[in-house]
């Protein structure tokens, strides 16, 4: 059986706390925890602040569906407003791409301390100079480095492919996987981003069974036509009828995140709208 959590990137307005609280409240079994500012900025994110966190996590009875260590917009002094994926661990900087791996191994320790299965990872872009065989080098070198202090631990790492990023789609997350044959690596699998790159996100979820990490999930409007913009199930062009069948195919029983990152405005209303939406799949 699937249960829906709740990513707390979409409380960017909210402390940590008020987060999970607001979260609780909308009868959410489980909460991603955004590991970037405003929430858990690894550099700053001292050891009281994970007592309060697993204090507050005891008192809502949340359980961790996955670490979000997607972006570090707290890497910068003035960072824009869309997200990051720099520094990646594909840059050809040395320095740049050590702080990343070492950045996604304090996910992993706070994902250790608080009995999350995951952490989730994005490639990010290759960038002027680095051609694509060159960031796969590197890649397949941070990866190895980030699983190797994972997996003792007991924590998956998963990739989080997306349109334009060095890893784009299904099959190039699979083959990665493929490649590196490691157990503790596998796709946190954004099924809009499916949809965005053209591919239909029931065969992702047969294609990737038994390597998913964690399901992301957001209403896409036009598919591969359309924007990849997040919305509220419900208000786009995904069958989520089709999604939560595939994933009882597969036997997938872990969480669906709703990732609404979208609605600072409101993250209320997203996460209850959204609920609602879904309440009849799961």
């Amino acid at each position: 059986m699937v249960d829906l959590a709740f990513s707390t990137n979409a409380y960017t307005r909210y402390s940590l706390s008020d987060a999970i609280r607001h979260i609780a409240d909308h009868g959410y079994a489980g909460v991603e925890l955004l590991g970037d500012e405003p929430h858990a900025y690894f550099p700053e994110f001292s050891d009281a602040d994970r007592t309060d966190l697993r204090d507050e996590l005891d008192e809502t009875e949340l359980a961790v569906s996955n670490i979000n260590a997607n972006t570090a917009t707290g890497y910068y002094d003035d960072a824009p407003p869309s997200s990051f994926f720099e520094p990646s661990i594909i840059r050809a900087d040395t320095d740049a791409r050590q702080w990343r791996i070492d950045y996604t191994k304090r996910a992993v320790d706070l994902a250790d301390a608080v009995d999350a299965p995951a952490v989730c990872l994005a490639t990010g872009r290759p960038l002027p100079g680095t051609p694509p065989e060159e960031a796969r080098e590197y890649l397949h070198e941070s990866l190895h480095e980030i699983l190797d202090y994972a997996e003792p631990r007991g924590v998956d790492v998963g990739i989080e492919f997306e349109p334009e990023l060095l890893i784009e789609n299904t099959d190039e997350t699979l083959a990665l996987i493929d490649d590196l044959d490691r157990d503790g690596l596998g796709v946190n699998l954004d099924l809009g981003h499916a949809a965005v790159y053209g591919e239909d996100p029931t065969e992702s979820i047969r294609r990737s069974a038994g390597a998913i990490t964690g399901i992301h999930l957001e209403d896409i409007v036009g598919g591969r036509r359309g924007k990849h913009y997040h919305r509220i199930p419900g208000e786009g062009d995904l069958d989520f009828r089709a999604i939560f069948d595939a994933l009882d195919d597969i036997g997938y029983d872990g969480f669906a995140t709703l990732e609404l990152y979208t609605h600072p405005d409101d993250p209320d209303r997203a996460a209850r709208e959204a609920s609602a939406e879904l309440a009849a799949y799961v």
